[in-house]
């Protein structure tokens, strides 16, 4: 099971069948997918395959991905993890995506500190890294302001409805 975090609003959980309906709502919404590497969702059997996927790479040691919850409300409003996650090499790459109805609340930076204290302190984590779209505005702010640096430029790695998009890479190390 994927163990449950707490933030101050927040509960970071495991991620269920139950939850098909919340996943597809934020999947199949333009404004998330926009710059998620990830086609829109058409219909909730492809939501279903995602949750799947979710839980088998966590059950193969390969990414770990909680479903936000805020407290006084049931529901995933999104979710956040980590992708790539390498146990051998201490690393692993941090991902997220939050429903466009609980954008500008602060909830993404109160579950990203989380999963970063979580990723250091019981993953045993040296470095976690993102991959974000230049064009990615708020998602670069947001890295930069919780101390991830920004290391270079991936050119034309990620592919959205058929096109090739550069994507900055950021890291944020243990000791720093």
């Amino acid at each position: 099971m994927v163990p449950k975090l707490e933030t101050e609003r927040l509960l970071l959980r495991e991620i269920e069948k139950d939850d098909v309906t919340d996943i597809f709502r934020c999947f199949s919404n333009d404004k998330v997918t926009r710059y998620y590497g990830q086609e829109t969702l058409e219909n909730v059997g492809q939501a279903d395959a995602i949750i799947e996927f979710f839980s088998n790479s966590y059950k193969e040691k390969r990414a770990i991905r909680w479903g936000i919850e805020r407290k006084e409300t049931e529901g995933l409003i999104g979710t956040i993890g980590f992708n790539a996650w390498s146990p051998k090499h201490k690393r692993a790459e941090i991902g997220y995506e939050i429903h466009p109805d609980h954008w500008r609340k602060g909830y993404t930076s109160e579950a990203l500190l989380r999963i970063i204290q979580y990723g250091f302190n019981e993953l045993g984590l040296t470095r976690i890294g993102a991959v974000v779209f230049i064009e990615n505005e708020a998602s670069n702010k947001l890295l930069t302001k919780m101390g991830f640096q920004q290391e270079g430029i991936l050119r034309e790695y990620m592919y959205q409805n058929g096109r090739a998009y550069d994507t900055f890479v950021y890291s944020i190390l243990k000791d720093n």
